[in-house]
């Protein structure tokens, strides 16, 4: 059976295999429903925007990112809390949502996604007319 490469760091390719040995962590998410759709917020704290990956597969949205922290040239870290280099979490969708307009914003470590309803199932204010 062939081996599958994976990006881990950038510039840094392991095998599938490898990539499930390396510790990862679950970020703490809040998720905030409305009429229109859905609002997920994700910590994901030394994650930056070219090692994030987003992906929808049937209905499961798939939230990776490695933790790449900046060294100054020259020195070298002696300690780190992060005990985990990557982030990883998934979710299964309701069909309502439109997963083809998803929005994705990462700022200071946060990433913001936000999933809309399809307008079919979106609520709808129906006018009544005098008689």
């Amino acid at each position: 059976m062939a081996e599958t490469n994976v990006t881990t760091r950038p510039g840094t390719n392991v095998t599938a295999q490898e990539a499930q040995r390396v510790p990862t962590a679950v970020p703490r998410v809040d998720i905030i429903e409305d009429q229109t759709g859905i609002t997920l917020w994700a910590d994901l704290p030394g994650v930056s925007r070219d090692s994030l990956e987003i992906k929808v597969e049937g209905d499961t949205l798939t939230i990776e990112g490695n933790v790449s922290l900046p060294v100054s040239e020259g020195m070298e870290p002696i300690y780190a809390e992060i005990r985990a280099p990557r982030y990883a979490r998934s979710f299964t969708l309701s069909r309502d949502l439109d997963t083809a307009a998803i929005q994705a914003k990462l700022d200071q470590g946060v990433l913001e996604l936000r999933i809309p309803k399809h307008q079919q199932t979106q609520p709808k204010r129906i006018t009544v007319q005098a008689g």
